[in-house]
């Protein structure tokens, strides 16, 4: 049996046969096993044949067990070999009734540790090469299935407003199947379904059902199981879809009061965690003192226990917290060639004059030009590129800080040993840290924030305009007139981009297209949807009240959604910041009261001949105050870096977000710090 793939990997068809008869000797192809995998291939679309894929998970699982079977026979034979481990350390205390018989035992200790180490280290290896590659297909299902619940309340609505436009069932799976640059994981499922009717030769039905049982989502899978009863049945499948639109509408909001809530224990979990360093450092400092502590577990509590629970509780909360689907922009190919090469203008692709490049010299010529031209245009105004792209400041900002700690390094100004940093612990992490921070984070939180309020500026009356529109629509004006009309009667930033619209429809480009190009202006996810919804209705009529009031209430119930997350969220960001400002000021206190109690101590000390050097072990065995004033500093900077990640990841899931918070409370630690020690 000869199997293929294409799946990325390589060429796997000899590798994969090499182990199909243990395929086939382990597992069988009718067990429940197999058709486990087989099923999360399918709902992962990954299209491979399961025996296959089963096949090659062996074959890693064999190769990467074999190795680190080596690996562990190999460490076992140096412990004994370098005498690391001796016989006596690991006997089992098995009596013995003659000398015979120990030195037999004696014997075999060295060769079952080997294969004891070979074996644990090979079963680790097997599970780790076959258990990865077993599980890229339930985590990508997962993945699908959590983007198919998230965007199905808005694909809903945006059915019903097809609906309600005048399509019939077919216009309406179709014009869902070609989405995907909106709707993504969803219309995937439905261009499964149109495509299975145009190549297949399937009757819709029966692609409908078909595809109801191998999506991965099972909200999804209802709803195109009711769909189905409500096309055999011949049943009103405008009104079908309104009660859907309705019904998951308020599934999005109780999932959201869902992640709410658990985002809530995950706050109170962080303010307990996070404390844990804190007291873990007090008590290392204490043992220390009585000489029972070690160096070691003080700087592996500051470096290492502290940043691992603040990257362990970012990746918790990355589970739950949802972010937006999509990157908002929406495909313009579909509406004209020349319009769509507009639309794809960007730094390295320079638009229309990229599809005439080639035949011809004057058009290289044109584009080294164009290319000119953008460049002066960017010279002259860099400050609107970083708002549009504020990570792009890092590629001066992250260069310039290099060069500056390069300029210290070579002044001698930057301290370069351990003793060194101890000797002057404020000015030596300014130079490491500090500095590279301020100048690298604080020029991308300012362009974040304007981009952030600049784009709030659009979805923050999106539904009184839509209503608005729809208003003006139901008196029976065009969409354009009623552009018009909401552009004259409104303010703010939105209002100023219909009456740019409405502008540039009277010369001469079509409304879709205009909408098109608005949308990617600002490419926010939840208006690309809104924008999709209404181009494609507008095409099949002017008089589209119902879709616009249809846009407004799945804007609503957005704007109702991020208005209790963002509530939520401002709590969770305050406890996570109050938490800080504790450990902050505890640290504090004990610089003050503590460290500098200890200093005089071994002032005293060194007075009667018993002072310690900086940088190592001091007065009765304890940890030299200068050494705990810097990784005390040290332990507030990194819970400031976290804290300040963490809670912009709460706020806005995204980890850009927190940059603004880490800039603030560095400064507060740099703040304290600078008086207190």
């Amino acid at each position: 049996m000869s199997l293929d793939t294409g799946d990325g990997f390589g060429d796997a068809r000899g590798f994969a046969d090499a182990f199909y008869p243990l395929f086939r000797r382990l597992f069988g192809e009718d067990g429940d096993f197999v058709a486990n995998v087989e099923e999360k291939l399918t709902e992962a679309r990954m299209n491979k044949p399961v025996e296959l894929y089963v096949s090659r998970a062996l074959g890693v699982g064999v190769l990467v067990g074999g190795a680190l079977w080596l690996v562990g026979a190999l460490l076992g034979w140096a412990l004994f070999a370098f005498g690391i481990v001796t016989t006596e350390t690991v006997g089992l205390g098995i009596p013995v009734s003659s000398s015979g018989q120990a030195q037999l035992l004696d014997s075999l200790t060295m060769p079952v540790g080997v294969l004891v180490s070979g074996v644990v280290f090979g079963s680790i290896g097997f599970g780790l090469g076959f258990g990865t590659l077993l599980a890229i297909p339930y985590q990508r299902a997962s993945a699908r299935e959590r983007e198919i619940n998230m965007l199905l309340a808005d694909s809903v609505s945006f059915m019903y407003a097809l609906s309600v436009g005048g399509l019939n069932q077919l216009e309406i799976l179709e014009s869902m199947a070609k989405a995907d640059d909106t709707y993504g994981e969803v219309a995937r499922e439905f261009q499964s379904i149109v495509q299975e009717t145009e190549y297949f030769g399937t009757d819709y039905r029966n692609a409908v059902r078909e595809q109801a049982i191998e999506t991965p989502s099972a909200e999804l899978s209802q709803f195109l199981t009711d769909m189905l009863s409500i096309i055999n049945s011949g049943g009103d499948m405008e009104q079908f879809l309104r009660d859907k639109k309705e019904k998951h509408l308020r599934t999005a909001k109780q999932q959201q009061e869902l992640t709410l809530e658990t985002l809530e224990l995950f706050g109170e979990m962080y303010m307990t965690l996070s404390l844990f360093p804190l007291l873990l450092i007090i008590i290392l400092v204490i043992m220390s003192m009585l000489g029972d502590g070690q160096d070691f577990l003080l700087y592996a509590t500051v470096y290492l226990l502290t940043p691992l629970i603040g990257v362990g509780f970012l990746v918790l909360v990355s589970t739950v917290k949802q972010d937006e689907i999509g990157d908002g922009y929406l495909d313009p190919s579909g509406v004209d060639d020349q319009f769509a090469q507009t639309q794809r203008e960007g730094l390295v692709h320079l638009g229309l004059v990229e599809s005439f490049v080639g035949p011809y010299g004057v058009f290289d010529r044109i584009k080294s030009k164009e290319g000119t031209h953008r460049t002066k245009g960017l010279l002259r105004k860099p400050h609107v590129f970083f708002r549009n792209n504020p990570a792009f400041t890092l590629a001066l900002t992250a260069p310039a800080a290099l060069v500056f700690l390069a300029i210290a390094v070579a002044s001698g100004r930057a301290p370069l040993t351990w003793d060194g940093m101890v000797g002057n612990p404020i000015w030596g992490t300014f130079l490491w840290v500090y500095f590279p921070a301020y100048v690298t984070l604080l020029p991308l939180a300012v362009f974040h924030e304007w981009n952030v309020r600049r784009r709030a500026g659009i979805t923050g009356k999106l539904s009184d305009n839509l209503r608005k529109l729809s208003s003006a629509n139901d008196t029976g004006q065009t969409l354009l007139e009623s552009i018009e009309t909401v552009a004259d009667t409104s303010s703010g930033r939105l209002a100023d981009e219909f009456e740019v619209m409405y502008a540039k429809v009277n010369y001469g480009m079509s409304v879709r297209e205009a909408l098109v190009e608005f949308n990617n202006e600002y490419h926010i996810p939840r208006l690309a949807r809104t924008v999709k919804l209404v181009s494609e209705a507008q095409e099949a009529s002017s008089q589209i009240t119902d879709v616009l009031t249809t846009a407004a209430q799945a804007s609503e119930n957005q704007d109702d959604i991020d208005r209790e997350r963002k509530s939520r969220a401002r709590m969770q960001v305050a406890i996570i910041l109050m938490t800080y400002v504790t450990l902050l000021g505890v640290m504090a206190i004990l610089q003050t009261q503590f460290i500098d109690v200890m200093g005089g101590l071994t002032d005293q000390a060194g007075d009667g001949g018993g002072g310690g050097a900086a940088g190592g072990m001091s007065f009765g065995g304890g940890i030299d105050p200068a050494v705990l004033s810097l990784l005390f500093f040290h332990a507030v900077t990194i819970q400031a870096i976290i804290s300040g990640f963490i809670s912009g990841y709460i706020r806005d899931a995204r980890i850009v977000s927190g940059v603004k918070f880490v800039v603030v409370l560095l400064t507060l630690a740099l703040g304290v710090w600078v008086v207190v020690a």
